[in-house]
């Protein structure tokens, strides 16, 4: 069937291509009866408006299929914050009309080996998000090894890494810790292993800005490691302690106050606790406490904004190669729950 072109109304009704072109553009310069008039007789015709093409051809696309790339030690035999990201941004790709396909990192493949997920060997995606920091020696790898456009979840490298979305982790921080300040808490400690990633070595950046802007030396004691190298997590206390603690995230903030318990310390009646991202899961390695009865005044992160921001970087990638590498930094918001001592006033 050939394509009904303007020429072809406006022959039919006896007036000009302009008026036609008015009448279906919504444009002024055209009676009310004979725009309807043009119109019906358009859509008898067979007549589709450009719009309406690119719509079709738009809708008719292949939808996009998305690697989603997660290192191994993220992952425990518990529910973690990367899964948690990984659901907000799975929903986002349906909404999107996207698939997403999700593998994971061994530590083998990301220290030693260097293998590439199967998505990207069997080239069967067409961009990849990767979630958390990974070894920099790989990311160089996977650049050498394909050209499809990747997009950095909560992690930023200024030479590597350079399209990324990461949570306000310097800001965010810096505020839980005037939050503290706030209710008269100066003798404050952290915990997190600040060499891990770069998310932790961030927010340690906004804690110790407070402490500095209050003139308060941060106590080598009270800076306290968190995780070995497999990012398995676990800590001790010193004998004696601070006021209050800033903890990297929530989980090891929940961890710090079972801890405290067995002490036979109260939170927040003896000691303060503020953690980050908004975010216990119901238990971990070697621990069986209820961490969801534990309300944590905390930093959320909002993860929801976070993957919407990322998943649309790589489709812009997909779409447009020339595309412009950026960092995106999502603000959160502090969530007042039950673990500060408030001020007496």
């Amino acid at each position: 069937m050939a394509k009904v072109r303007l020429a072809d109304i406006a022959e039919k009704l006896g007036v000009s291509q302009v008026t036609v072109h008015n009448a279906l553009s919504g444009n002024k310069g055209v009676s009310l009866e004979l725009r309807e008039k043009i119109q019906r007789v358009a859509e008898e015709m067979g007549y589709q408006s450009l719009a309406k093409q690119k719509k079709q051809i738009q809708y008719q696309e292949e939808p996009k299929k998305i690697g989603v790339l997660i290192a191994e030690n993220y992952l425990a035999e518990y529910t973690t914050f990367y899964w948690k990201i990984y659901q907000e941004l799975a929903l986002n790709a349906t909404e999107k009309r996207c698939f997403t396909i999700v593998e994971v990192l061994t530590k083998e493949m990301e220290k030693k080996t260097f293998v590439m997920p199967h998505f990207v060997v069997d080239k069967t995606v067409d961009g990849l998000i990767i979630i958390g920091e990974i070894d920099r020696r790989y990311i160089a790898r996977l650049k050498e090894a394909t050209d499809i456009p990747v997009v950095y979840l909560d992690f930023y490298d200024k030479d590597l890494a350079k399209d990324a979305v990461v949570a306000d982790n310097f800001y965010g921080m810096y505020l839980m810790t005037e939050l503290l300040f706030a209710h008269g808490i100066e003798q404050i400690g952290f915990i997190g292993s600040v060499y891990a990633t770069s998310s932790i070595m961030d927010r340690y950046c906004g804690f110790s800005k407070s402490m500095l802007e209050h003139h308060k030396v941060i106590q080598p004691e009270w800076l306290i490691e968190d995780r070995d190298e497999m990012g398995k997590v676990d800590f001790k206390l010193p004998e004696r302690l601070p006021q209050a603690f800033v903890c990297n995230c929530d989980y090891v903030a929940g961890l710090l106050v079972f801890k405290l318990w067995e002490r036979g310390l109260r939170v927040p009646e003896d000691i303060s606790i503020v953690g980050f991202d908004n975010y216990l899961s119901s238990g971990g390695p070697g621990y069986t406490y209820p961490f969801g009865d534990v309300k944590i005044t905390t930093y959320e992160v909002n993860t929801k904004a976070m993957t919407k921001v990322a998943l649309n970087k790589v489709l812009k990638r997909i779409a447009n190669p020339g595309y412009s590498p950026n960092l995106e930094v999502v603000s959160g918001h502090i969530v007042m729950k039950k673990t500060v001592k408030r001020r007496e006033i």
